[in-house]
Protein backbone atom coordinates (compact mmCIF):
# COMPACT_ATOMS: atom_id res chain seq x y z
CA UNK A 1 0.00 0.00 0.00
CA UNK A 2 1.86 3.05 -1.24
CA UNK A 3 -0.68 5.67 -0.08
CA UNK A 4 0.37 6.92 3.33
CA UNK A 5 -2.80 8.99 3.57
CA UNK A 6 -4.96 5.84 3.48
CA UNK A 7 -6.92 4.88 6.57
CA UNK A 8 -5.17 2.44 8.92
CA UNK A 9 -7.21 0.99 11.80
CA UNK A 10 -5.32 -0.36 14.82
CA UNK A 11 -7.11 -2.48 17.42
CA UNK A 12 -5.61 -2.76 20.89
CA UNK A 13 -3.87 0.47 19.96
CA UNK A 14 -3.34 1.78 23.49
CA UNK A 15 -1.17 -1.15 24.55
CA UNK A 16 2.57 -1.69 24.36
CA UNK A 17 2.77 -2.50 20.64
CA UNK A 18 0.09 -0.01 19.62
CA UNK A 19 1.67 2.98 21.35
CA UNK A 20 5.03 2.21 19.75
CA UNK A 21 3.48 1.47 16.36
CA UNK A 22 1.72 4.84 16.25
CA UNK A 23 5.03 6.57 17.00
CA UNK A 24 6.64 4.61 14.15
CA UNK A 25 3.84 5.11 11.59
CA UNK A 26 3.72 8.84 12.25
CA UNK A 27 7.47 9.05 11.74
CA UNK A 28 7.03 7.24 8.42
CA UNK A 29 4.40 9.75 7.27
CA UNK A 30 1.09 7.96 7.81
CA UNK A 31 -1.60 10.54 8.41
CA UNK A 32 -4.94 8.75 8.87
CA UNK A 33 -4.62 6.47 11.87
CA UNK A 34 -7.60 5.16 13.86
CA UNK A 35 -6.80 3.79 17.31
CA UNK A 36 -9.36 1.49 18.99
CA UNK A 37 -9.01 0.22 22.54
CA UNK A 38 -11.14 -0.22 25.65
CA UNK A 39 -8.58 0.96 28.22
CA UNK A 40 -9.58 4.53 29.12
CA UNK A 41 -6.38 5.49 30.98
CA UNK A 42 -4.04 4.26 28.24
CA UNK A 43 -6.18 5.81 25.52
CA UNK A 44 -5.88 9.16 27.28
CA UNK A 45 -2.10 8.84 27.16
CA UNK A 46 -2.36 8.15 23.43
CA UNK A 47 -4.65 11.18 22.92
CA UNK A 48 -2.23 13.47 24.73
CA UNK A 49 0.79 12.18 22.78
CA UNK A 50 -0.95 12.15 19.38
CA UNK A 51 -3.88 14.59 19.25
CA UNK A 52 -4.14 14.18 15.47
CA UNK A 53 -4.91 10.43 15.74
CA UNK A 54 -8.58 9.41 15.83
CA UNK A 55 -9.10 7.59 19.15
CA UNK A 56 -12.10 5.32 19.77
CA UNK A 57 -12.85 3.74 23.14
CA UNK A 58 -14.63 0.45 22.56
CA UNK A 59 -14.84 -3.14 23.79
CA UNK A 60 -14.39 -5.31 20.70
CA UNK A 61 -16.04 -8.25 22.43
CA UNK A 62 -19.28 -6.27 22.24
CA UNK A 63 -21.08 -5.02 19.10
CA UNK A 64 -20.99 -1.26 18.83
CA UNK A 65 -20.35 1.89 16.84
CA UNK A 66 -16.68 0.91 16.55
CA UNK A 67 -17.70 -1.31 13.60
CA UNK A 68 -18.23 1.80 11.45
CA UNK A 69 -14.58 2.77 11.91
CA UNK A 70 -13.62 -0.02 9.50
CA UNK A 71 -15.51 1.55 6.60
CA UNK A 72 -13.08 2.67 3.88
CA UNK A 73 -10.09 1.30 5.82
CA UNK A 74 -7.18 0.19 3.65
CA UNK A 75 -5.72 -2.01 6.35
CA UNK A 76 -6.38 -3.19 9.89
CA UNK A 77 -3.64 -4.10 12.35
CA UNK A 78 -4.96 -6.52 14.98
CA UNK A 79 -3.10 -5.97 18.25
CA UNK A 80 -5.87 -6.63 20.79
CA UNK A 81 -4.94 -9.45 23.16
CA UNK A 82 -5.42 -10.73 26.69
CA UNK A 83 -1.88 -11.60 27.82
CA UNK A 84 -2.24 -12.18 31.55
CA UNK A 85 -5.31 -12.99 33.62
CA UNK A 86 -6.68 -15.26 36.30
CA UNK A 87 -9.56 -16.90 34.45
CA UNK A 88 -10.04 -18.68 31.13
CA UNK A 89 -13.08 -16.52 30.39
CA UNK A 90 -10.91 -13.38 30.09
CA UNK A 91 -8.73 -14.99 27.42
CA UNK A 92 -11.71 -16.39 25.54
CA UNK A 93 -13.54 -13.07 25.58
CA UNK A 94 -10.68 -10.79 24.59
CA UNK A 95 -8.67 -13.06 22.28
CA UNK A 96 -11.41 -15.08 20.58
CA UNK A 97 -14.78 -13.34 20.85
CA UNK A 98 -13.26 -9.94 20.09
CA UNK A 99 -11.36 -11.33 17.10
CA UNK A 100 -14.49 -13.01 15.76
CA UNK A 101 -16.29 -9.64 15.88
CA UNK A 102 -13.42 -7.78 14.24
CA UNK A 103 -13.10 -10.29 11.39
CA UNK A 104 -16.85 -10.18 10.77
CA UNK A 105 -16.68 -6.38 10.65
CA UNK A 106 -13.73 -6.53 8.24
CA UNK A 107 -15.62 -8.78 5.85
CA UNK A 108 -18.71 -6.57 6.02
CA UNK A 109 -16.65 -3.44 5.30
CA UNK A 110 -14.53 -5.15 2.60
CA UNK A 111 -11.28 -4.29 4.38
CA UNK A 112 -8.67 -5.39 1.85
CA UNK A 113 -5.84 -6.36 4.20
CA UNK A 114 -5.22 -7.57 7.76
CA UNK A 115 -1.93 -7.54 9.65
CA UNK A 116 -2.49 -9.92 12.56
CA UNK A 117 -0.14 -9.92 15.52
CA UNK A 118 0.03 -13.43 16.89
CA UNK A 119 2.77 -14.66 19.25
CA UNK A 120 5.72 -17.02 19.32
CA UNK A 121 3.83 -18.98 21.99
CA UNK A 122 1.88 -20.72 19.22
CA UNK A 123 5.14 -22.64 18.65
CA UNK A 124 5.79 -23.08 22.37
CA UNK A 125 5.68 -26.20 24.53
CA UNK A 126 3.78 -24.15 27.12
CA UNK A 127 0.17 -25.08 27.96
CA UNK A 128 -1.89 -22.20 29.32
CA UNK A 129 -4.90 -20.05 28.44
CA UNK A 130 -2.84 -17.45 26.59
CA UNK A 131 -1.05 -20.01 24.44
CA UNK A 132 -4.27 -21.89 23.61
CA UNK A 133 -6.30 -18.83 22.67
CA UNK A 134 -3.51 -17.30 20.59
CA UNK A 135 -3.32 -20.51 18.56
CA UNK A 136 -7.06 -20.50 17.98
CA UNK A 137 -7.05 -16.76 17.23
CA UNK A 138 -4.42 -17.22 14.52
CA UNK A 139 -6.43 -20.04 12.92
CA UNK A 140 -9.47 -17.75 12.85
CA UNK A 141 -7.52 -15.17 10.83
CA UNK A 142 -6.18 -17.79 8.40
CA UNK A 143 -9.70 -19.17 7.85
CA UNK A 144 -11.35 -15.74 7.59
CA UNK A 145 -11.24 -15.43 3.80
CA UNK A 146 -9.44 -12.08 4.15
CA UNK A 147 -6.00 -11.27 2.77
CA UNK A 148 -3.59 -11.25 5.66
CA UNK A 149 -0.14 -11.67 7.05
CA UNK A 150 0.61 -13.02 10.52
CA UNK A 151 3.54 -11.93 12.66
CA UNK A 152 4.62 -14.03 15.65
CA UNK A 153 6.91 -11.99 17.93
CA UNK A 154 8.84 -13.33 20.92
CA UNK A 155 8.86 -11.59 24.32
CA UNK A 156 8.91 -7.85 23.64
CA UNK A 157 10.28 -4.86 25.53
CA UNK A 158 10.44 -1.13 24.91
CA UNK A 159 8.79 2.18 25.64
CA UNK A 160 5.46 2.20 27.52
CA UNK A 161 5.87 -1.38 28.84
CA UNK A 162 3.62 -1.93 31.90
CA UNK A 163 4.56 -5.61 32.22
CA UNK A 164 7.49 -7.93 31.61
CA UNK A 165 10.86 -6.19 31.47
CA UNK A 166 9.32 -2.77 32.07
CA UNK A 167 7.79 -3.89 35.36
CA UNK A 168 10.99 -5.71 36.35
CA UNK A 169 13.00 -2.56 35.58
CA UNK A 170 10.82 -0.40 37.80
CA UNK A 171 10.70 -2.98 40.57
CA UNK A 172 14.48 -3.27 40.55
CA UNK A 173 14.80 0.49 40.92
CA UNK A 174 12.57 0.46 44.04
CA UNK A 175 13.94 -2.49 45.97
CA UNK A 176 17.41 -3.12 47.47
CA UNK A 177 17.09 -6.87 46.75
CA UNK A 178 15.89 -8.46 43.50
CA UNK A 179 14.94 -12.18 43.40
CA UNK A 180 16.08 -14.45 40.56
CA UNK A 181 14.35 -17.84 40.09
CA UNK A 182 16.89 -20.64 40.32
CA UNK A 183 20.20 -19.89 38.60
CA UNK A 184 18.41 -17.56 36.16
CA UNK A 185 19.93 -19.34 33.17
CA UNK A 186 16.75 -19.45 31.11
CA UNK A 187 17.56 -18.52 27.54
CA UNK A 188 15.37 -15.71 26.20
CA UNK A 189 15.15 -14.07 22.77
CA UNK A 190 13.69 -10.66 23.64
CA UNK A 191 12.50 -8.50 20.74
CA UNK A 192 12.87 -4.74 20.84
CA UNK A 193 9.48 -3.16 20.29
CA UNK A 194 10.65 -0.47 17.88
CA UNK A 195 12.30 -3.08 15.65
CA UNK A 196 9.08 -5.09 15.63
CA UNK A 197 6.98 -2.05 14.78
CA UNK A 198 9.19 -1.36 11.78
CA UNK A 199 8.42 -4.92 10.61
CA UNK A 200 4.69 -4.22 11.02
CA UNK A 201 5.05 -0.99 9.04
CA UNK A 202 6.77 -2.88 6.23
CA UNK A 203 3.86 -5.36 6.11
CA UNK A 204 1.39 -2.47 5.86
CA UNK A 205 3.45 -1.09 2.98
CA UNK A 206 4.04 -4.24 0.88
CA UNK A 207 1.09 -6.44 1.98
CA UNK A 208 2.64 -9.95 2.02
CA UNK A 209 0.08 -12.37 0.61
CA UNK A 210 -1.18 -14.72 3.35
CA UNK A 211 2.30 -15.19 4.79
CA UNK A 212 3.25 -16.08 8.37
CA UNK A 213 6.47 -14.75 9.88
CA UNK A 214 8.18 -15.70 13.12
CA UNK A 215 9.88 -12.55 14.43
CA UNK A 216 12.55 -13.38 16.98
CA UNK A 217 14.96 -11.17 18.87
CA UNK A 218 18.42 -11.84 17.45
CA UNK A 219 20.14 -11.77 20.85
CA UNK A 220 20.02 -15.06 22.76
CA UNK A 221 20.45 -14.05 26.38
CA UNK A 222 19.80 -15.69 29.74
CA UNK A 223 17.13 -14.16 31.97
CA UNK A 224 19.70 -13.35 34.65
CA UNK A 225 21.81 -11.46 32.09
CA UNK A 226 18.77 -9.46 30.99
CA UNK A 227 18.37 -8.38 34.61
CA UNK A 228 22.08 -7.56 34.88
CA UNK A 229 21.88 -5.47 31.70
CA UNK A 230 18.93 -3.46 33.03
CA UNK A 231 20.80 -2.95 36.30
CA UNK A 232 23.86 -1.74 34.36
CA UNK A 233 22.13 0.76 32.06
CA UNK A 234 20.05 2.21 34.91
CA UNK A 235 23.13 2.32 37.16
CA UNK A 236 21.35 0.54 40.01
CA UNK A 237 22.92 -0.91 43.14
CA UNK A 238 20.26 -3.57 43.63
CA UNK A 239 21.48 -6.90 45.04
CA UNK A 240 20.45 -9.91 42.97
CA UNK A 241 19.61 -13.00 45.01
CA UNK A 242 18.80 -16.48 43.73
CA UNK A 243 15.71 -18.29 45.04
CA UNK A 244 14.77 -21.94 44.42
CA UNK A 245 12.24 -22.14 41.59
CA UNK A 246 9.58 -23.98 43.60
CA UNK A 247 9.71 -21.37 46.35
CA UNK A 248 9.66 -18.58 43.76
CA UNK A 249 6.53 -20.13 42.20
CA UNK A 250 4.90 -20.30 45.64
CA UNK A 251 5.61 -16.59 46.19
CA UNK A 252 3.98 -15.80 42.84
CA UNK A 253 0.87 -17.76 43.76
CA UNK A 254 0.60 -15.98 47.09
CA UNK A 255 1.06 -12.61 45.39
CA UNK A 256 -1.68 -13.43 42.88
CA UNK A 257 -4.14 -13.87 45.76
CA UNK A 258 -3.81 -10.16 46.51
CA UNK A 259 -3.45 -8.80 42.97
CA UNK A 260 -6.13 -8.87 40.26
CA UNK A 261 -3.46 -8.35 37.60
CA UNK A 262 -0.18 -9.88 38.75
CA UNK A 263 2.72 -8.68 36.56
CA UNK A 264 4.39 -12.09 36.66
CA UNK A 265 2.45 -15.32 37.12
CA UNK A 266 3.25 -18.95 37.93
CA UNK A 267 2.25 -19.87 34.35
CA UNK A 268 4.74 -17.35 33.01
CA UNK A 269 7.43 -18.82 35.28
CA UNK A 270 6.70 -22.22 33.72
CA UNK A 271 6.97 -20.67 30.27
CA UNK A 272 10.23 -18.96 31.27
CA UNK A 273 11.79 -22.29 32.21
CA UNK A 274 10.20 -24.32 29.40
CA UNK A 275 13.35 -24.28 27.27
CA UNK A 276 11.82 -22.81 24.11
CA UNK A 277 14.30 -21.97 21.35
CA UNK A 278 12.47 -20.06 18.62
CA UNK A 279 13.60 -19.73 15.00
CA UNK A 280 12.69 -16.62 13.08
CA UNK A 281 13.16 -14.89 9.76
CA UNK A 282 16.09 -12.62 9.04
CA UNK A 283 14.34 -9.29 9.64
CA UNK A 284 16.90 -7.34 7.64
CA UNK A 285 16.48 -9.56 4.58
CA UNK A 286 12.68 -9.87 4.77
CA UNK A 287 11.66 -6.45 6.14
CA UNK A 288 14.77 -4.30 5.75
CA UNK A 289 14.95 -3.99 9.55
CA UNK A 290 18.38 -4.35 11.14
CA UNK A 291 17.75 -5.16 14.77
CA UNK A 292 19.06 -2.82 17.44
CA UNK A 293 21.90 -4.24 19.61
CA UNK A 294 20.41 -5.56 22.87
CA UNK A 295 22.15 -3.28 25.38
CA UNK A 296 21.45 -0.23 23.20
CA UNK A 297 17.78 -1.21 22.99
CA UNK A 298 17.58 -1.69 26.78
CA UNK A 299 19.20 1.71 27.34
CA UNK A 300 16.77 3.42 24.97
CA UNK A 301 13.79 1.62 26.51
CA UNK A 302 14.51 2.60 30.11
CA UNK A 303 16.59 5.77 30.02
CA UNK A 304 15.63 7.67 26.83
CA UNK A 305 13.79 10.88 27.84
CA UNK A 306 11.27 10.80 24.98
CA UNK A 307 8.97 8.06 26.23
CA UNK A 308 10.78 5.93 28.84
CA UNK A 309 9.04 7.78 31.70
CA UNK A 310 5.52 6.99 30.39
CA UNK A 311 3.99 3.87 31.95
CA UNK A 312 0.75 2.30 30.81
CA UNK A 313 -1.70 0.70 33.19
CA UNK A 314 -2.38 -3.03 32.89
Amino acid sequence: MADKHAKIVITGAAGLVGQNLIVELKQQGYTQLVAIDKHAHNLQILRELHPEVRVVQADLAEPGDWIRELESAACIVQLHAQITGKTTDLFTRNNLTATEHVLEACRAANVPYVVHISSSVVNSVAKDDYTHTKRVQEKMVVASGLRYCVLRPTLMFGWFDPKHLGWLSRFMAKTPVFPIPGDGKFMRQPLYERDFCRCIAKCIEVEPDNDVYDIVGETRVDYVDIIRTIKKVKQLRTLLIHIPIKFFALLLRVYSLFSAKPPFTADQLKALSAGDDFKGVDTETVFGVRQTPFEEAIRESYTDPRYSHIILKR
